[in-house]
């Protein structure tokens, strides 16, 4: 097998997996002045030394208590914003490496703004500041090398200055104040700190960069006489000015997702959020654009200046992860949620994977990250991203096993657990190693996954059975399923993951322990639960999460998905799933013979479903599935919300028909699923062994079929009614079959 290599920008892969971090004597750095306690301006810390001639290279390491914007001589360092990224500080603190030979001249001068970000400024649902430390510090140290062989370090030590800039405030909720006026602040000496270097890690997650921009489609002013503009894709970024105005002028930009259904500028579902960025102009021509800020949005309001196509532009900000996969298919709608579901992995992808990018929440929440985890998987290279949110995970976890809701963890206090949630813990190791292959994720979360299903264990009744005050599914529309009978899925689910992670590593004793564990588990479940019939709860999440963990003899399954059909007949033939549920829905319902429904589902454009969002304009996936209203009314919640974009999982397994038999896509099978009208579909996934390709479409009597498979990678053809090929070699292949099924 091919060996996975993960390509991190910005990084000098030579010090990455350093056990001892490259800071040598450099000291941290506070400012010498008195902050501010509740508005404080970004301080900026300088530096300025001679070289002599003959540079070879030169290499800066550094990291903040905050965030940081370093440049020298002018010139920005790097292309990562929001460095040093999101971590539970106390425990991880990422450094990163730039290779800043080109930047160096014989004279220079360092600066580096800081701000406040996750660190200390107001982040977390209690809108409380300072949940990592006070402080706003640097630590940095300069290597160069020269070409007769010598060297010279530059450290963040007493010899710098600190003062303050144009950045007046910075909050990642409520925006950012900029005075662009040519002021020179005060210089005052900096204050050596003696903060711990022993949490320092290397970034090993690509950064957050800039990607697409978005020219206004439409300018207007709103029944409120508010000045709002469109820019036609909901996003988290910011929006960039090119102005020519009076020094002193002033010009404030706030955001939202939606207009109400009067067509007027909203942001209820901002919480408290103010997401305004205020600029103070020097005068002349000039480029506006936040530093330390972003915010999700598809409109803005703006005041102070007249916006136009050629002066405006939204830029989008997301973590640089390689795009991996491609679906497209006949039908517009569906290609459009395939779209949504990309723009809201863009918009949370962001340093962490997030639940949402508008409002004042913006955090790690774990079921959210491991439901959506598998079609992240299939869109984007997210090794690297999910490794790294991961290590937080495991340094978060209590010391009784327990897990945060959120990761990083913001709230000390508690260690618990939440089914659905805390299984982040085993179910996103396993997602990763089957999709990549790599056997280091889960040498890295062993720990962490038995602790978990320890953790569980410890909290059993007589019966075997974990009864847990959780969230139950989530938002599920229809009558609720027993959060006791969730509970117990995802622990037999959890600890049927470690009994097979434990098999991979070889940990025969481990896998033997805790199959026992497992083996009890079932049989509690099913003592509990099961009815002769075979049904469970008379609920689709619970049938729903029985047949896709296994959980029921074999004889009862089809009985089971059957009794899961009823039930979404009995809705109108529509979903009534939660975030637990949802996601495994389509999949139960192909595995045992409904795919036709499945499709049905799918296909549905009134509420609940996931095309009634794109009737309603929606161009990223909905927390809710009524976020608006038929009516036009809308709810609080989330317009950009990746969990019920879990679907797209069936989107490539079933209809694009691309699925991995062997970890790494080493054996796949190609098995699309033709229905639904659909005359086509392409789909596309590029694998650690080079891209796979399942290209399809009806035409006629005739079913057509295109296929790459990559060395390395052997592919078994099932066309139901068609074909079906074993053990297939790298290699093209066309297909022209008579399929009776052509019409269906």
């Amino acid at each position: 097998m091919k060996k996975l290599i993960v390509i991190l920008p910005c990084l000098l892969l030579s010090n990455l997996w350093a056990q001892v971090h490259p800071f040598g004597k450099a000291q941290w750095l506070s400012p010498g002045f008195i902050e501010d306690s509740i508005i404080r301006p970004c301080p900026i810390f300088t530096k300025t030394f001679q070289l002599t001639t003959g540079i070879r290279s030169a290499k800066l390491y550094i990291t903040v208590h905050g965030l940081y914007e370093a440049t020298i001589n002018g010139k920005r360092v790097g292309k990562s914003y929001f460095t040093p990224g999101f971590t539970d500080y106390h425990q991880r603190l990422q450094y990163q490496v730039y290779n800043v030979t080109g930047l160096l001249k014989k004279t220079n001068t360092i600066r580096v703004t800081v701000a406040d970000g996750w660190y200390r400024g107001v982040f977390n649902e209690e809108l409380q500041c300072n949940t990592f430390g006070k402080d706003a510090s640097l630590l940095l140290q300069l290597e160069i090398s020269y070409a007769d062989g010598s060297k010279q370090i530059i450290i963040s030590d007493s010899t710098w200055s600190s003062t303050t800039g144009p950045v007046r405030y910075s909050d990642l909720y409520n925006g950012e104040v900029q005075d662009t006026r040519p002021t020179i602040g005060k210089r005052y000496p900096v204050k050596v700190a003696g903060y711990t270097k022993t949490n320092l890690v290397p970034s090993i997650s690509q950064p957050v960069t800039r990607h697409e921009s978005f020219t206004p489609v439409k300018i207007w002013f709103t029944p409120k006489e508010e000045q709002v503009v469109d820019f036609g894709q909901n996003m988290a970024g910011w929006v960039m000015f090119s102005v020519n105005g009076k020094a002193g002028d002033t010009v404030k930009v706030a955001h939202a997702e939606s207009l109400d259904k009067d067509g007027n500028f909203y942001t209820g579902n901002l919480r408290d959020a103010k997401a305004e960025d205020v600029y103070i102009l020097r005068g002349g021509k000039q480029i506006l654009e936040p530093h330390f800020t972003y915010h999700g949005f598809r409109y803005i309001k703006v005041s102070g200046l007249k916006p136009a196509r050629d002066n405006c532009k939204a830029i989008a900000l997301y973590t640089d992860l390689t795009k991996t996969g491609t679906f497209l298919c006949s039908n517009p709608l569906i290609n459009r949620l395939q779209k949504n579901i990309e723009w809201s992995l863009n918009s949370n992808f962001f340093d962490i994977p997030t639940d949402c990018p508008q409002r004042s929440e913006r955090l790690g929440w774990t079921g959210d990250a491991q439901v959506f985890c598998r079609t992240a998987a299939f869109n984007r290279d997210v090794l690297g991203f999910y490794r790294k949110w991961l290590a937080d995970l495991s340094a978060d976890q209590g010391a009784n096993g327990g897990m945060p809701v959120v990761v990083p963890r913001l709230n000390r206090k508690n260690d618990y657990g939440v089914a659905g949630w805390g299984d982040a813990a085993t179910i996103i190791p396993w997602t990763l190693y089957e999709v990549y292959g790599d056997k280091e994720v889960l040498n890295e979360q062993y720990p962490s996954m038995k602790k978990w299903v320890d953790y569980i264990v410890s909290t059993l009744d007589s019966s075997f059975t974990w009864k847990n005050k959780g969230y139950g599914d989530w938002y599920a529309p229809g009558p609720k399923t027993d959060i006791t009978y969730i509970d117990q899925c995802f622990f037999v689910h959890s600890t049927d993951l470690l009994v097979k992670t434990a098999k991979v590593l070889d940990r025969a004793e481990d896998a033997r322990r805790y199959g026992a564990v497992f083996t009890r588990a079932k049989a509690a479940f099913l003592e509990l639960y099961k009815n002769p019939g075979g049904r469970t709860q008379n609920t689709q999440t619970a049938e729903v999460l029985a047949l896709q963990f296994d959980l029921l003899p074999e004889k009862l399954c089809q009985a089971a998905a059957d009794h899961l059909a009823l039930l979404i007949h009995q809705n109108n033939d529509h979903l009534a799933t939660g975030f637990l549920g949802t996601p495994y829905l389509l999949d139960v319902l192909s595995r045992y013979g409904h795919k036709d429904l499945a499709y049905t589902l799918l296909s549905q454009k009134t509420m609940p479903s996931w095309l009634y969002p794109i009737t309603k304009g929606a161009t990223t996936i909905w927390e809710k599935w009524d976020a608006i209203r038929p009516d036009g009314s809308m709810d609080t919640c989330s317009l950009n919300h990746y969990a019920y974009g879990a679907v797209g999982n069936w989107l490539y397994l079933h209809v694009g028909g691309i699925r991995p038999l062997a970890p790494g896509y080493q054996k796949v099978l190609i098995c699309p699923e033709p229905g639904g009208g659909l005359a086509w579909a392409k789909t596309t996934y590029k694998c650690v062994y080079g891209p796979i390709i399942c290209n399809w479409k009806l035409q006629g009597r005739y079913f057509f079929l295109y296929m790459k498979i990559p060395e390395g990678v052997s592919a078994t053809v099932n066309v139901p009614g068609a074909l079906h090929k074993k053990d297939l070699k790298a290699g093209v292949y066309h297909w022209k079959i008579r399929y009776r099924q052509a019409k269906a």
